[in-house]
C-alpha cells in the first residue's frame, strides 16, 4: 500500500459516519459490499479545506453486488434494513446492488450499460475518474478501491472518467464540487 493511499482510508475514517458504516457493514451479510463514493472523497475535501470531516456530504452510499436477486423490491428491501441499522447516524443512506444496474440505465441516462460484474465496476464507471472509489473491510482489513488512483483526487483535479463518456453530467457534477469546495479545478480551469 503506498503513503497516499493509507493516507486516503486515515482521512476516511476521520468521519464518523463512514468510521461506523465500515465497521457495521460486514454484519449486513451483503454479497460485495463496499462504502462508495462522495462520503469518501467528499470527507477528503473537507479535511483539505479545514472543515469537518462529515461537513455538507448529502448522503452515503453502500454498493453491493447480487446477480440472483435483480429485484428493486429487493433492493429497496436492503436500502431499508440498512437504514434501520445505521438508524443512529442521521444520515441519508443509499444502497444498490449493481448487479441490476443494466436494467434500469438506459432509462435513465439515454444509453445502454452491460450487465456489471461486481460492485466495484459501478465505481469504476462514476463520471469523474477522480471520484471512482470505494472502501471495505475485509478480514479486519481495510480494503481500497481506486481504479484511477488517488492523486487528481488529492489534487483537487476533476477529469471526465475516461471509460463512461457523459459530457453533459460530467460538467453538471463537476459544477456542483467546484461550487462546494471552490479550489477544485477541471481541465477547462486550467486554461483560465
Amino acid at each position: 500500500m503506498t503513503g497516499l493511499q493509507q493516507r486516503f482510508l486515515e482521512d476516511v475514517l476521520r468521519n464518523p459516519c463512514n468510521r461506523a458504516l465500515l465497521e457495521g457493514l460486514p454484519e449486513m451479510g451483503l454479497a460485495d459490499a463496499w462504502l462508495v463514493g462522495g462520503c469518501l472523497f467528499q470527507t477528503v475535501w473537507n479535511l483539505l479545506s479545514d472543515r469537518l470531516p462529515q461537513a455538507g456530504i448529502r448522503d452515503y452510499d453502500i454498493f453491493y453486488f447480487d446477480p440472483d436477486d435483480l429485484s428493486e423490491t429487493t433492493e429497496q428491501a436492503v436500502e431499508e434494513r440498512a437504514r434501520a441499522r445505521f438508524a443512529e447516524l442521521g444520515i441519508v443512506l443509499e444502497v444498490k446492488n449493481q448487479a441490476r444496474v443494466h436494467t434500469w440505465y438506459e432509462a435513465y441516462f439515454g444509453r445502454p450499460c452491460p450487465p456489471l460484474r461486481s460492485a466495484c465496476e459501478g465505481v469504476d464507471r462514476f463520471l469523474v475518474g477522480s471520484t471512482s472509489v470505494a472502501v471495505h473491510r475485509e478480514a479486519g482489513a481495510m480494503v481500497l478501491h481506486a481504479p484511477y488512483g488517488l492523486d487528481d483526487l488529492y489534487s483537487g483535479v476533476l477529469t471526465p472518467n475516461p471509460t463512461v463518456d457523459h459530457g453533459p453530467l460530467y460538467e453538471r457534477k463537476s459544477r456542483d464540487y467546484q461550487a462546494r469546495w471552490a479550489w477544485l479545478r477541471t481541465p477547462e480551469t486550467f486554461k483560465s
